[in-house]
């Protein structure tokens, strides 16, 4: 916490003297705005909206409260839906549903709106990984297959390996066979594309000449017609360039000279200021700003070195192309870049009020995304991230319609304060947390002027799924929800509700993440189904994954599923959502007990050592079988809130817990050992690391909605005092 000495008092704020000379020095530097303004109306800001915001988290303690006592009095073994359904309404649980209506968001970018494809979410506080999802717009797709297990094998180390790379450009073959198919034969027998009058032939080994099935998704080039360097090919809105260079290792052994095929791949970016960074104090939270505001100016650099080569990364420019009639035109280099806000609950001491006291978080994050988010607005060059003039905000964490309604308000406040036309924020709906869910529609008609995004997240909405019912009885293992009746109901239901509202052609319905960053091949097989369901995005953790998603978006046109779910009206039901995943039985061996205690409690320890030691908010830990997993605080909330559920059910037993996280601590430390930053758990087990492990299993009935942030960020705190008093 920072001290008195290291503060400025301004308009009845005590503010950390780090985030005053940031707002002052860089973030309105180019923007004609007075601190004095700001400041005073983020005073007003906070003056306004921090007691609505108090009186939201107490709503919440309410309902959860009265859901515990209906549960204590109501046995699962006796349990009725509509007996259960009836209290939900009669507490407003459940809202009353208005009449129908459509958003009516306007200016909204084609990448919201329009064009359908993967969305990467990267923590905005690690300016490589930004920059890298900013640039993750276009992906070679030779590098995503031959450096996955997309081909059934790990990818080699060592030198270039010929016999993996003609496997990977006879896959890339058929890929194009399937969404850029010639009128007959196939791309893997052309000897040379060239353009003439307008069209692109491909010329056979017999001198024969063909054109493409579908001539319309020929619509650039580059080089010469008889020539080209580059042949530019669109699908369902998406485009894929055949990269020709016959001087190229590739292409000189290709028999049509391409040298790569490049897809468009991350058409939206989200920036994230929450679940994926560890930001508990000032300095944090400037890093995390300062990042973003060199997004939307267009400066932000960084130093990388890769095989041996050090480098400065920067963002890319927009790609030019000839177009067949012989004019020019461009495309965007870059992903779409949203800004993900902390939700409701957290606090931060980076701006204290007029008693003293931490602020909500989230009136920060609100007030100085949108600010840096200005540098784009007023730019008077290419490229710019939203051509419209708008900002993307996306919030997470908010539960029933009050709350989104609070969230309209708040960016409403901060549009005014900084001279913004109504209605410049766009707004991102996480659909995560249950009563969000069974409101839906009444939290997209709470901001129906803003919204252009709502998604699913399985992790999160497990999370609160658990710890809202946790008075009902042991919950099924965690393997087995994602075949509960009301997960199925959940991933349907957002899409149904999206469409109801109007969010086509105006909004994104997204799905989650892809957790198992080097499970790629499984991805390929598996994610398919979001485009499938109708949803215009889903979250990927890299680049190459955003590569290989986006050949989902090639096959499917999400457009048309739409159309063909809008026809039918909706196909899941408040009384689906409702059904709880309690066991039916707990007659589970001890052996299988233990399995799945060790499965939940293996990564909160891995996840909380490098969160609390080392500031990572989002990284890929080690499983109990050594596989690769993306862990951050939505993953660790459902494994502690399944701990804690079956522990206040007598499943498991605290000895038994702590005996088994301490395993699990010693198994982590194995698997970060040649980590030179890393902090053993073992042999003591007595570091904030470990301990806040245990907390979030132990307190976890206690915590907020089953929330993660609490314990983590007071242990974070504690070490990093720590390491400063030890410096």
């Amino acid at each position: 916490m920072a001290t008195v000495e290291d503060r400025v008092s301004v308009a009845n704020l005590s503010v950390a003297t780090v985030l005053y000379r940031f707002v002052a020095e860089e973030l309105l530097s180019d923007l004609d705005i007075e601190p004095k303004h700001f400041w005073q109306g983020f005073a007003d800001l906070v003056n306004d909206f921090g007691p609505r915001n108090r009186a939201l988290l107490n709503r919440r303690d309410e309902l959860q409260i009265a859901i515990d006592s209906w549960h204590q009095h109501h046995p699962y073994e006796n349990f009725e839906s509509t007996d259960y359904r009836a209290f939900l309404e009669e507490t407003n649980y459940i809202e009353t549903e208005g009449d129908d209506f459509s958003i009516d968001t306007d200016h909204v970018d084609d990448e919201i709106a329009h064009i359908p494809g993967p969305q990467l979410v990267v923590p905005i506080t690690n300016a490589r990984y930004s920059l890298n999802a900013a640039n993750a717009r276009w992906g070679s797709l030779y590098d995503a297959i031959y450096g996955t297990d997309v081909l059934g094998t790990d990818p080699p180390d060592g030198p270039y390996d010929s016999e993996r790379g003609g496997r990977v450009i006879a896959w890339a073959r058929t890929f194009l066979d399937k969404v850029v198919p010639l009128a007959s034969g196939s791309h893997a027998e052309v000897e040379r594309y060239t353009i003439a009058n307008g069209q692109l032939t491909a010329e056979l080994p017999d001198k024969n000449n063909l054109e493409l099935h579908d001539a319309t998704q020929f619509v650039g080039f580059n080089g010469e017609p008889s020539d080209p360097s580059s042949i530019l090919l669109e699908v369902n809105s998406l485009h894929l360039e055949l990269i020709i260079d016959r001087t190229h290792d590739i292409g000189s052994n290709d028999r049509a000279g391409i040298a790569d095929i490049v897809l468009e791949s991350a058409i939206t970016s989200i920036m994230d200021c929450e679940d994926s960074v560890s930001t508990v104090d000032a300095a944090d939270k400037v890093l995390a700003y300062r990042n973003w505001l060199g997004l939307n100016r267009g400066d932000l650099t960084a130093q990388v070195t890769k095989d041996g080569r050090t480098f400065i990364r920067k963002l890319e420019n927009d790609r030019t192309f000839r177009s067949p009639d012989g004019g020019s035109f461009t495309l965007p280099g870059r992903a779409l870049m949203l800004i993900r806000n902390v939700g409701h609950l957290t606090t931060t001491d980076a701006v204290l009020d007029q008693n003293g006291d931490e602020i909500p978080e989230g009136l920060l994050d609100a007030m100085i995304t949108v600010a840096g988010s200005m540098a784009d607005l007023t730019k008077s060059d290419s490229p710019r991230n939203s051509r419209l003039g708008s900002i993307y905000v996306v919030k997470p964490k908010m539960h029933g319609s009050a709350e989104v309604a609070f969230t309209n308000d708040v960016f409403s406040q901060v549009e005014n304060v900084l001279g913004l036309p109504n209605n410049t924020v766009k707004l991102g709906i996480m659909d995560e947390e249950r009563r969000t869910t069974l409101n839906l529609k009444e939290c997209i008609r709470a901001a129906q002027s803003r919204v252009a995004f709502i998604n699913t997240g399985f992790l999160d909405r497990t999370g609160d799924e658990i710890h809202t019912s946790m008075e009902a009885g042991p919950m099924v293992r965690k393997a087995d929800m994602r075949t509960e009746q009301w997960i199925t109901a959940y991933e349907d239901w957002n899409v149904d509700i999206g469409i109801e509202c109007g969010l086509l052609g105006r909004a994104q319905i997204g799905k989650g993440m892809w957790a198992a960053p080097n499970q790629m091949a499984k991805m390929l097989r598996e994610k398919i189904n979001h485009p499938q369901s109708g949803a215009n995005c889903a979250w990927v953790p890299s680049p190459t994954a955003a590569t290989l998603h986006a050949t989902h978006y090639f096959h499917e046109n999400v457009i048309t599923k739409q159309a063909e779910i809008a026809e039918g009206g909706r196909r899941a039901q408040i009384d689906d959502l409702i059904q709880i995943p309690v066991s039916p039985h707990t007659d589970w061996s001890d052996d299988e007990i233990i399995a799945e205690l060790e499965n939940n409690a293996q990564g909160i320890p891995g996840y909380t050592v490098r969160w609390i030691d080392q500031g990572i908010g989002c990284s890929t830990v080690p499983d109990i079988h050594d596989v690769g997993l993306m862990e951050d605080r939505a993953t660790c909330r459902i494994s502690s809130q399944h701990i804690a559920n079956w522990l206040h059910h007598g499943v498991v037993d605290e000895m038994t817990v702590r005996t088994v996280f301490e395993r699990m601590a010693v198994t982590v430390d194995r698997q970060n050992e040649t980590d030179e930053l890393y902090t053993p758990m073992s042999p003591d087990f007595d570091g904030h690391a470990f301990l806040a492990a245990l907390a979030l299993v132990f307190e976890g009935r206690e915590q907020p909605s089953g929330y993660t942030e609490p314990i983590l960020h007071e242990r974070r705190r504690m070490r990093k005092a720590e390491i400063h008093q030890a410096n």
